[in-house]
């Protein structure tokens, strides 16, 4: 690449957004001249979506999952509609697409509870971005890696002219186009942003993927200089509970529900009942982080967990949970208070009054602990008093932050007097969840609203 360079089009991000982006624009336009640039090397492209498993809200390739537009809008009063209807009218081909250049899909692995229709790529997020990257090398997308973009170009009449990147070196290269794409994700990985928008102690969440920590917010602030909105929830991320003592990539811990879940007071935090895993999983892991002492909290169960099927299925971490005979050897193990953790017990096994044959993990069961108890736990409430025990360290782990660029459902990002000529943006670098993230959308959207980035650019960059 020469210190400056010319091109039809450039997209900033290598995960599914970007390679949706790229390949896209290649395939509606053959011998179009398309740069991908990636800050990492190549080993390590690949951004949130190579760590994760790209869990997608369809009942199959070729449809969505029923109300799937309901339940992107009851996550938040401020949420889009129109944003979710072009996504659910277009998942199935986007998934469809992906599968014809190579992503195989099946039903995904850790969910032990009912919930809405999902399916996932063999081999996860990986797969994604191998296939399409391959596939995008073949069209003639053009890879730069360890380049950082650092400013948008203007171009004529105020439009999107390009990117500024640096390389390794500190040197700056001006790399002109006439479309360019931001898919560069959020960002959770810039401890500054995280304590601003977010709050104090903020900056302590730890990335829940090695992709997750490149994610510095870059392109959202290149974007904002340039003259666009903000849009979405800024307070707001996507965290879930993990193995506090591995460093593992995504190493949650999804049993909480039928168990307890203690700080090292042994005291509960929060209903674990309150609803179905992914339902909860967000709000309690936030809240371990940043009301739970140490911001570390133990899931604590007993012996019934041997009888749920599969459970092994919903820990992803390699440790083994931390096993002991009695409560008290368990929170000796654990650094729990002893005598905390049995008025714990005692107290919440006092108040599992309901028929424990009525227990079902795969359903929100109904089995409920008496009224009295504080807080009081909605569903899967057994006592907990068959050994052994068993106990999981678990801290908050971010995923992806809520607070982006303002877009409209043709990807063009938004400024005060409408879209900014040439600018698109897809992923998690747009700012469309509020209070909560929908489930098993956030790599879904990605591959829908890069394909219709990409798309959208090229054909303007072709006039």
């Amino acid at each position: 690449m020469r210190e400056r360079d010319d091109c039809d089009l450039v997209v900033v991000g290598h995960g599914a957004a970007g390679l949706a982006a790229a390949l896209s624009a290649a395939e509606a336009k053959p011998g179009a001249r398309i740069a991908l640039i990636e800050r990492t090397d190549e080993t390590q492209a690949g951004g949130g979506t190579r760590w994760s498993p790209s869990n997608m809200r369809l009942r199959s390739v070729d449809e969505t999952a029923p109300d799937f537009v309901a339940d992107m809008l009851a996550c938040g009063e401020q949420t889009d509609r129109e944003y979710y209807e072009r996504l659910a009218e277009e998942a199935p081909a986007a998934a469809a697409w992906a599968q014809g250049h190579g992503v195989a899909f099946h039903a995904p692995g850790y969910y032990l509870s009912s919930g809405p229709p999902r399916i996932q790529p063999v081999g996860g997020g990986a797969a994604i971005v191998a296939a399409l990257a391959r596939a995008a090398r073949e069209a003639g997308v053009e890879f730069h890696y360890g380049l950082r973009a650092e400013s948008l170009l203007r171009g004529p009449g105020g439009s999107a002219g390009g990117v500024r990147v640096e390389r390794g070196d500190g040197n700056a290269l001006a790399l002109r186009a006439r479309a360019v794409v931001l898919a560069s994700g959020g960002f959770q990985g810039n401890p500054q942003m995280l304590r601003e928008h977010l709050g104090p102690s903020a900056e302590r969440l730890r990335p829940i993927s090695p992709g997750s920590a490149w994610n510095t917010g870059e392109g959202i602030r290149m974007a904002l200089e340039f003259g666009a909105l903000r849009a979405g929830d800024w307070s707001g991320m996507h965290s879930e509970p993990v193995d506090a003592r591995t460093r593992a990539s995504a190493p949650v811990v999804l049993v909480y529900p039928y168990g307890i879940v203690v700080d090292r007071a042994g005291r509960r935090l929060f209903d674990e009942g309150a609803g179905l895993m992914h339902e909860t999983w967000e709000h309690y892991s936030r809240q371990i982080h940043f009301a739970a002492a140490g911001r570390k909290a133990w899931v604590v169960l007993d012996a019934r967990l041997q009888s749920i099927e599969g459970w092994q299925r919903a820990v992803r971490s390699e440790l083994p949970p931390i096993v002991a005979d009695t409560p008290q050897a368990l929170a000796a193990i654990t650094g729990i208070d002893p005598d905390g953790l049995a008025a714990t017990l005692a107290a919440y096994n006092a108040a599992c009054t309901g028929d424990p044959a009525g227990f079902d993990p795969s359903c929100a069961d109904g089995l409920a602990t008496a009224p009295e108890l504080a807080p009081r736990k909605s569903n899967w409430a057994c006592a907990l008093a068959t050994p052994p025990y068993y106990a999981w360290p678990i801290e908050g782990a971010i995923a992806y932050t809520f607070g982006g660029l303002a877009t409209d459902t043709e990807a063009r990002v938004l400024g005060r007097e409408g879209p900014i000529p040439g600018l698109y943006a897809a992923g998690e670098i747009t700012g469309h969840f509020h209070r909560s993230a929908p489930n098993a959308v956030a790599v879904l959207r990605a591959l829908v609203y890069g394909r219709i980035a990409g798309r959208a650019a090229i054909a303007r960059a072709a006039h």
